[in-house]
């Protein structure tokens, strides 16, 4: 019989096997997770594909070309490109740091009116206090403004006859789909208290490194936070979706998942993988709800119990709610 040993404190060769391997651990529960996505999801995806085939069939029979892929791929191209590159910290710290220094010197103050006097405030940004949460109110504002404040105005100016609220914002039947939100959190919370676990996941997050300070700071934080998700879920699972559907049918889903999975990318892995599950899951419910409401719920839920599960393993919830100084 040959043990497999090693010196104390180090690995063994079955140990450092199973940490090589450890990026395929996630591939068979990914297979068994979409399959049965595919069984609850299957009538919803038919359904795109004749539609879209009605469609395109209307086009031909006119002469026509089909416009939204080239219009909506193109747009997303350049949106999620310009978000790469002037929304993150590296460009802040370039341009606008330095213009909310300028602001913060003190030098400044705001007027009004009261009782026909007029008093001066100083006006301050404390940008030595919440440096790093002005650095992500410009990484959340660039995302509303890419996700949403573009796309669906500029949509709307080219595509006419198309209405917004298809694209994922009516409301009507939420409660009607209510279970589907409990029933993708029952799947869900398992699954993230595992990731939980991890070593680099207590690292990660939450983003905000300063959330353990005060309430406010992580109140305020997950405020932003969850801003970005509605909007990320507007763009994802309703815009991206609903521009493609007629001319890809249940392809749009699929299409949509994909940039969806890598911006995910320098996250932990097995996030980054489980995106993949979530941009199928979560773009297949806004088409059978036609809404995106029970995804955003999901997603803040989750969103949420990361940012708190990992303060609370690290033992650093917040216990004021003001940060002092």
């Amino acid at each position: 019989m040959v043990f497999l040993l090693a010196p104390p404190g180090e690995p063994n060769a079955f140990e450092r096997a199973l940490e090589t391997f450890k990026p395929i651990w996630p591939i068979p529960v990914l297979v068994i997770v979409l399959t049965a996505i595919w069984a609850m999801f299957q009538g919803t995806w038919k359904e795109l594909d004749e539609e879209s085939q009605v469609e395109r069939q209307k086009l031909l029979d006119a002469g026509k070309t089909d416009l939204r892929p080239f219009v909506a791929l193109v747009m997303c191209a350049v949106i999620l490109t310009m978000q790469e590159y002037f929304g993150d910290r590296r460009y802040y710290e370039l341009r606008m740091r330095p213009l909310l220094e300028e602001l913060d010197t003190g030098s400044y103050t705001v007027s009004f009116f009261k009782h026909s006097h007029i008093f001066h405030v100083p006006f301050a940004l404390k940008l030595a206090k919440y440096e790093e949460l002005y650095t992500f109110a410009w990484w959340a504002g660039t995302r509303i403004l890419g996700y949403v404040l573009i796309p669906f105005p500029l949509w709307k100016l080219i595509f006419r006859n198309d209405s917004l609220l298809d694209m994922g914002l009516r409301a009507k039947g939420f409660f009607k789909h209510f279970w589907i939100y409990g029933l993708f959190l029952g799947a869900v919370l398992p699954a993230m208290y595992v990731v939980s676990k991890q070593p680099d996941f207590g690292a990660y997050y939450p983003f905000y490194k300063h959330s353990s300070r005060s309430w406010f700071d992580f109140l305020l934080w997950e405020a932003m936070y969850f801003a970005q998700f509605f909007a990320l879920e507007m763009f994802f699972r309703g815009f991206w979706v609903a521009a493609l559907k007629k001319s890809f049918g249940s392809g749009a889903i699929f299409a949509m998942a994909l940039p969806y999975c890598m911006i995910h990318y320098g996250k932990p892995y097995l996030e980054a993988v489980g995106a993949i599950i979530a941009g199928i899951a979560l773009g297949s419910l806004s088409i059978r709800t036609k809404s995106i409401y029970q995804g955003f719920l999901v997603h803040i839920t989750v969103a949420a119990l990361m940012d708190w599960l990992a303060l609370s393993h690290r033992g650093q919830l917040p216990q004021v709610f003001w940060p002092s100084g």
